[in-house]
């Protein structure tokens, strides 16, 4: 590396990236090296020192050493480790797509994001879909691995930025469609608790405790977490709210159920249905003790069927995913009919 500098503009559709992903994206450093070029000033933003995890504006202008030509190559590694299979896999699950985001409708048994044995990714198969020249996609929330329906991809940091803020006020409609083990009782409401990650421990009643974020106990079985009540005031509690219509249901053994989240806690919904004395049907982790009636699909039945998108001029943006194979033999098999449920994703909820 030499001693010269270049300065490169942030563009308008970068706005509200961190400055750590900016860089990343024009050369491969690692974080380490980054936080080091930052502390010593090599890189700067409009001349003054920056943190990683600066966002950046519109026009500013950040100041970076020549890097050698085996550094600058952003990209092209991306694009090698995603097969044309992949990539014709990837394309087939898309339900929208504009200039700012694309909606998937994620299979039930994909995870979205790479950890501990899950192999293939939607987060993977996101990093080789466009070409060089183009910004890595960026997932905007996050659905359960068994989860099946609407996921929502960020083309470039800007509306990154915008969809995300949505998320976090509250501002986007979600509306998920699940088949319940009985049927929640009284069959529309809302839920209201606090609730707080648990882990594994036989000696309590439950079978779960808090699992308090400073302990020096390592977590040796993160796939038995689960969510359990809590209270205010309890540290790491989150206060959990879940609008419910029974739109349907099978006798006393089976409902379709539609739920709108107000707040997105880790595995809020699924939580919610036990705490209504009901499970959502194939959910191993969150089992009620009613009888699974027999003869249905395998597989968790709850998918992320819409969302609704504000925007800033027009109407919002409205998108439906299709109901998984799995949900969709359900549903025949109880006759449940999806038009039973209105046009208007939001019909069970007005």
């Amino acid at each position: 590396m030499s001693g010269q500098i270049i300065t490169e503009t942030v563009t308008p559709q970068e706005e509200g990236a961190r400055l750590d992903r900016w860089i990343k994206r024009r050369v491969q450093l690692t974080q380490g090296q980054i936080e080091k070029m930052l502390r010593t000033g090599q890189i700067r933003v409009n001349g003054a020192r920056a943190k990683a995890n600066q966002r950046l504006d519109a026009g500013n202008e950040v100041r970076l050493p020549i890097f050698s030509t085996e550094t600058m190559a952003p990209k092209a590694h991306y694009t090698a480790r995603t097969s044309a299979e992949d990539r014709e896999f990837l394309k087939s699950l898309i339900i929208y797509e504009d200039d700012d985001m694309m909606a998937l409708n994620k299979p039930a048994g994909i995870a979205v994001q790479g950890g501990s044995g899950q192999g293939r990714h939607i987060d993977g198969l996101l990093m080789g879909y466009y070409g060089e020249d183009e910004h890595r996609p960026v997932l905007v929330h996050r659905l359960d691995k068994e989860t099946s329906g609407v996921l929502l991809v960020a083309k470039h940091p800007r509306a990154a930025a915008q969809l995300s803020d949505m998320f976090r006020g509250r501002e986007m409609d979600k509306v998920y469609w699940a088949v319940t083990v009985g049927v929640p009782n009284p069959p529309m409401g809302q839920i209201r608790c606090w609730m707080i990650k648990g882990i594994p421990d036989p000696d309590e009643p439950s079978g779960y405790r808090p699992y308090d974020p400073k302990s020096t106990v390592k977590r040796r079985d993160v796939d038995r977490e689960r969510m359990i009540r809590s209270a205010q005031g309890v540290e790491g509690a989150r206060h959990a709210i879940t609008d419910y219509n029974v739109i349907s249901h099978a006798g006393m053994k089976a409902a379709w159920v539609a739920l709108r989240p107000e707040t997105g806690r880790m595995h809020q919904l699924r939580f919610h249905m036990l705490e209504m004395n009901t499970s959502i049907l194939g959910d191993h982790k969150y089992q009620s003790r009613r009888e699974v009636p027999q003869g249905l699909a395998e597989g968790m039945h709850l998918h992320a069927r819409a969302l609704i998108i504000p925007r800033e001029h027009g109407k919002p943006t409205v998108i439906v995913a299709p109901l998984p194979p799995h949900m969709v033999e359900t549903f025949a098999t109880l006759g449940f009919l999806e038009q039973e449920a209105g046009r208007d994703p939001l019909a069970p909820f007005i």
